[in-house]
């Protein structure tokens, strides 16, 4: 192979050399008072990363973990909970509220689009005994961000919980769970946080923390409630993933010296320069509005295959990338920028797609893709993000 090879995926994302020295430490124990002081900086630093002045739980587990952590702690069997679901993961929302016993109503949203939070209200005057919103902020498998601020602030009004599943949004886009009146919000580590998959995070609003400690948690491992309780002490329910927390220290240290309002402007101008050069090679975006920050879903003409795409771009340019789920398993390719890219590595990604597709027959025209891209990220980069 003539290049380096390029994550450029949705999830896992690239590692900061901080992040991996760090983790290369020698073991320490868990209950021991120096692991204590990691979770105490680990916990100032969750709370800046969340925006919130609660407690942010640290699960060893994926982000599915997380989820399911939510279901199993905040609601009683047999409650009802309406389901967004506008793609793969929106599905696994239901999908576990049916395997933790509650009643699922889904509310279908084309994929590629963003829920109309009127089709929300509408829902939960129809039914009110509807307890919770189960939402992904930005729906992975489709790269669409939807409408959480005006979400939660229409379950805020009610006592319905906004249960926000913030995998691909949390360190990418802003999802302030303070001021947005977001009830819980989690992640996993493996996309904006820069960290290997392993460890999952959970934050409750006072009202969802009030919910929680009424439920009977059904759910051994993932109860937190349990998990609150030790993170108060600086510790950890279950034996966790130690060298991961280490890792996550110096991630956090990264954000923090960074600051937010630069890691967003950086986030937004990846995704106007991914969009731009993709646009300019004359290929269609699946999410033409309401677009996460995170990745760029592209939709491939009849008779390209996806597969084969990225096969040519990971064995002769180096640049790993994601195809779709479901149905669009074939006619979508998934270019992340999250996390641990930079420009470069983005150029590395606009260079293998076209070049692959121009092995398997498309036809771009004239443009320079790069220059277009390079072009909007400098522009972005100088205007900054819009507010959401």
């Amino acid at each position: 192979m003539l290049t380096k090879p390029r994550l450029l995926t949705p999830g896992p994302t690239p590692l900061p050399e901080e992040v991996r020295l760090a983790m290369a430490q020698d073991m320490v124990h868990h209950r021991k008072p120096p692991f204590k002081a990691l979770l105490a900086d680990v916990q100032e630093g969750l709370r800046y990363l969340f925006q919130t002045k609660n407690p942010v739980m640290s699960l060893t587990a994926s982000g599915t973990g997380a989820m399911t952590a939510a279901i199993y702690s905040l609601f009683h069997p047999g409650e009802t909970v309406l389901c967004i679901e506008a793609g793969k993961f929106g599905e696994r929302w239901a999908e576990i509220g049916q395997a933790a016993g509650l009643e699922t109503q889904i509310l279908k949203v084309e994929w590629g689009k963003a829920v109309a939070v009127s089709d929300i209200e509408a829902a939960l005057d129809a039914n009110p005994d509807i307890r919770g919103v189960l939402v992904q902020a930005s729906e992975t498998s489709t790269g669409v961000l939807h409408p959480i601020k005006d979400i939660a602030a229409l379950t805020s009004r009610r006592d319905v919980l906004a249960v926000v599943d913030g995998i691909s949004a949390v360190g990418i886009s802003p999802c302030p769970m303070d001021a947005w009146n977001i009830d819980c919000l989690l992640t996993g580590s493996q996309k904006g946080l820069m960290l290997p998959p392993g460890l999952a995070f959970v934050a409750l609003s006072d009202r969802a923390l009030a919910r929680a400690k009424d439920v009977d948690c059904r759910n051994f491992y993932f109860n937190l409630i349990g998990e609150y309780n030790k993170t108060l002490e600086h510790q950890t329910l279950f034996t966790p993933a130690i060298n991961l927390l280490v890792g996550l220290a110096e991630s956090l240290r990264l954000f923090r010296s960074f600051g937010l309002e630069n890691v967003y402007r950086k986030q937004w101008a990846l995704t106007c320069m991914t969009r731009e050069a993709v646009a300019a090679m004359r290929l269609d975006h699946l999410a033409e509005t309401d677009y996460t920050w995170g990745l760029t879903s592209v939709m491939l003409p009849p008779g390209i295959d996806a597969g084969e795409l990225l096969k040519i771009a990971a064995a002769d340019y180096g640049v790993i990338m994601a195809g779709g789920q479901g149905h669009l398993k074939k006619n979508i390719v998934r270019v992340g920028h999250m996390g641990h890219v930079d420009y470069a590595d983005v150029t590395a990604g606009i260079f293998a797609l076209r070049r692959a597709f121009e092995r398997l027959g498309g036809y771009i025209g004239s443009a320079n893709p790069l220059e277009v891209g390079l072009a909007a990220y400098e522009q972005a980069l100088e205007d900054g993000p819009p507010a959401l």
